[in-house]
């Protein structure tokens, strides 16, 4: 029996429906239900299978590349002591934390933005943003405990020195804020889906039930009104904080206030760091969306206008993210002093930084062309745009790392400058990181609805 037709007969024991709705919405309300749980109640597919073999391939592979730096050091990652060493200390691993900070931080943006300013269109992803928040937050505080080299450091130093290093220690603030924000989104996505898990929890797999169970717990359908309210004020709060807490305050301001680091000094880097965060999620949604369409044939709850639309938002940020590139560049090369001069020379010299540029430029060049000319406009183009500026950002954050370390102020290791290039060990994190995240989404995608089915049915 189809989905559709196990929906469209009654469940046993529950109550008629007394919602007020005209039988033809009824019916197309309960088909997008229905769609909407097709990815929990239909059985796997070859290509779900293929991406769960590949997912775990993937991380086996980075398991053996992590223990491997664990059996013989730090030493075996392409970073070193600053200056006696001839390297930096910092890598793609730093990077790799800033950029799935940003990606967390956009993604809870944008689920915060649908919600406080109404933008119904965007709804049907605004789940997927949620939840891409708590892995990318995941990740990047995964990322720490690989970059201190040894996880019981997490319990041996980390937490307990957290109350006297709060306020001096970069590592301190990141996971403060790390947690602060994994709480704030876990609270934010559980208010949102436990209405829809009451309201579905005679059609969900009594195989998850302990685990609806849990979600459910002291849940009242009558306290629908508040919870929405909480949530309201929960996105509030999100978007004010953005600019202060999230990828446009905390995490720039500790690159941004350390003047021995002319690349990474000054006032721009936080809203640079914000372009980046909205550009690197949106585009991160955008591919994930197509994903599910074509997986799921979720054509009609994600269609062609949600793409279109942030595409839209997508070409903003990324015209945002070379404009403040621009006045970086501008500020760095017309009369600086040396030390910035320095610095903005090596990056205007490194290619890999004009790659990153470039893909960006290309990304905005296709969304600009598709607005102004919307036969042009196409899905599947749309998701190779966005996919340019996520990989663009990777590339930017890891150079603006390991630059800032490379043209310090001081020249007390100048005899023995630094370089830097990324071993096979570190580049293993991040397949082990995009398999984390596509076996999370693998997860999900057969627990608990990706997609409103409330604010579907609206």
């Amino acid at each position: 029996m189809s989905t559709e037709a196990r929906f469209a007969t009654a469940v046993p024991g529950a109550p008629p429906r007394t919602d007020g709705r005209s039988p033809h919405l009824r019916h197309a309300s309960d088909a997008r239900t229905a769609a909407i749980l097709r990815p929990i109640l239909e059985r796997p597919s070859a290509v779900f299978l293929a991406l769960l073999a590949l997912a775990g391939a993937g991380l086996l592979w980075w398991a053996y590349a992590w223990s491997f730096q664990l059996r013989h050091g730090m030493i075996v990652a392409g970073i070193a002591d600053w200056g006696t060493g001839g390297g930096v200390p910092w890598g793609f691993y730093v990077g790799s934390f800033i950029w799935w900070v940003g990606i967390a931080h956009g993604g809870i943006i944008i689920s915060a933005a649908v919600r406080l300013f109404g933008l119904e269109a965007f709804k049907p992803v605004a789940r997927m943003a949620e939840m891409l928040t708590l892995i990318a937050l995941s990740i990047a505080a995964l990322y720490i405990v690989i970059h201190i080299g040894r996880p019981d450091r997490v319990v041996t130093s980390v937490l307990p020195n957290l109350p006297q290093t709060i306020r001096t220690s970069p590592l301190a603030w990141d996971v403060t804020v790390i947690t602060l924000y994994f709480v704030l989104t876990a609270t934010y996505l559980g208010l949102t889906i436990r209405p829809d898990l009451y309201a579905l929890r005679d059609r969900l797999p009594p195989l998850f039930a302990p685990v609806y169970a849990a979600l459910l717990l002291g849940y009242r359908p009558e306290d629908k009104h508040k919870i929405e309210r909480m949530a309201w004020w929960l996105a509030l709060a999100v978007i004010v904080l953005a600019p202060l807490f999230l990828h446009g305050g905390v995490i720039p301001w500790l690159f941004a206030t350390m003047p021995g680091q002319p690349g990474w000094f000054g006032g721009a880097q936080g809203p640079q760091f914000l372009t980046i965060a909205l550009s690197s999620a949106l585009g991160s949604v955008i591919i994930m969306a197509y994903v599910f369409r074509r997986a799921f044939r979720w054509e009609e709850i994600l269609p062609d206008e949600v793409f279109a639309g942030l595409g839209r938002w997508l070409a903003l940020f990324a015209l945002l993210f070379l404009w403040m590139q621009l006045q970086q560049n501008i500020t760095g090369s017309v009369a600086p002093p040396a030390a910035v001069e320095k610095v903005t020379h090596a990056k205007m010299e490194e290619p890999l930084y004009w790659l990153a540029l470039g893909l960006v430029g290309l990304a905005l060049a296709y969304l600009a062309i598709q607005m102004i000319f919307p036969r042009y406009f196409n899905v599947e183009r749309t998701v190779i745009a966005a996919l340019l500026p996520v990989s663009a950002t990777l590339l930017e954050k890891t150079l603006f790392v390991v630059e800032g370390l490379m043209y310090p102020v001081f020249q007390l290791y100048e005899a023995v400058p630094g370089h830097y290039t990324p071993s096979w060990v570190e580049l293993s994190s991040a397949v082990g990181a995009f398999s984390i995240l596509v076996l999370f989404f693998l997860a999900m995608s057969r627990i608990v609805p990706l997609v409103e089915v409330e604010a579907d049915g609206e």
